[in-house]
């Protein structure tokens, strides 16, 4: 898979966004994987002193295991930029696009895969009217793991209008993507860096056990059913894996990503839609990609270990220059 050298590997876990408690699982699952493999391993849960500690810990490479802002928003990379210190998942310019629901759409759309239609609304404008016609989405514009996501349906389960005593997980927000919904199936599919180039690996669907895959149905054991490789005709299965690694190509992604979409099998081929390109998904036990390494034959370690080499390779590339 990957021949390491063995490293002192810093990996920078934890923070203080709304995915805190699952970048802490991330990070330790990776830090133990690694230490496993032989590599020393510096675990920094980062706080507003975290340029300070990577220069002291000096490492050689830093695993990025942080979700959400300011870790996976183009901020912790520009600083591990301007320090010359190599780093693992997306860049700078990659991850300010990827994180932005809206800045996705208008990269990926023109490179022909298809993304439902939507609009920025002001979360105070929807006590007032609906931005679309029900069945709707709302969800943040620049948050992951399903943080914040509500589905408004015909029925009025908030109020028609929304009402505003309603408890939205929309509340804390300002602005708010909205966007039709998509019924039908949820699946996803991840990408991996190997020394030859940017593999898709498989495609899983999604099975909740109430509701819809929100943050509970993510992270807690038991809630959704994963069924991978994911049962759909052969045609959508090889879509799924061609836009997914279009889309890894398209925003600049680097060591692995995630692509989550949306099928209407109804509609067949026609009702297939990207929702959102993950640039750093989640490595904890009940994570998605580790899961797929693991039908594709690639081991918890290894998979680790081929994230940061692809880290290296890039920062040899760039010979210590900033993200492309």
């Amino acid at each position: 898979m990957s021949d390491l050298p063995k490293l002192h590997i810093a990996v920078l876990m934890g923070g203080w966004a709304n995915e805190r408690p699952v970048s802490l699982m991330s990070g330790e699952g990776v830090a133990k994987a690694l230490e496993e493999r032989g590599h020393r391993v510096t675990r920094i849960d980062m706080d507003r002193q975290v340029a300070a500690r990577i220069a002291e810990t000096a490492p050689d490479v830093v695993f990025n295991a942080l979700h959400g802002v300011p870790g996976e928003d183009g901020t912790v990379q520009g600083m591990l930029d301007l320090m010359g210190v190599p780093y693992t998942h997306s860049g700078l310019a990659t991850s300010v696009i990827a994180i932005d629901k809206q800045l996705t759409k208008q990269a990926l759309v023109p490179h022909g895969i298809p993304m439902p239609g939507g609009r920025i609304v002001k979360s105070a404008d929807l006590y007032e009217r609906d931005p679309m016609p029900r069945p709707y989405v709302l969800k943040p514009v620049n948050e992951g793991s399903s943080v914040g996501v509500a589905i408004v349906t015909a029925e009025g389960n908030y109020g028609n209008p929304i009402a505003r005593e309603a408890k939205g997980p929309w509340q804390e927000f300002a602005e708010l993507l909205a966007e039709p919904y998509i019924k039908g199936r949820e699946m996803t599919a991840a990408v991996v860096d190997f020394e030859d180039g940017p593999r898709a690996l498989a495609v899983t669907e999604l099975k909740p056990k109430s509701g819809f895959y929100d943050f509970d149905a993510k992270y807690t054991d038991g809630m959704t059913d994963h069924v991978c490789p994911a049962e759909i005709p052969d045609h959508i299965r090889e879509l799924c894996l061609e836009y997914a690694l279009r889309a890894h190509k398209v925003l600049g992604c680097r060591g692995t990503s995630r692509t989550d979409f949306r099928w209407d099998e109804e509609q067949g081929e026609d009702g297939l839609f990207v929702l959102e390109t993950n640039t750093q998904p989640g490595m904890t036990p009940l994570s998605l990609v580790p899961e797929q390494a693991k039908h594709a034959g690639i081991e918890y370690g290894a998979l680790c270990e081929l994230v940061v080499a692809a880290a290296l390779r890039h920062h040899a590339a760039k010979s210590g220059g900033g993200d492309g």
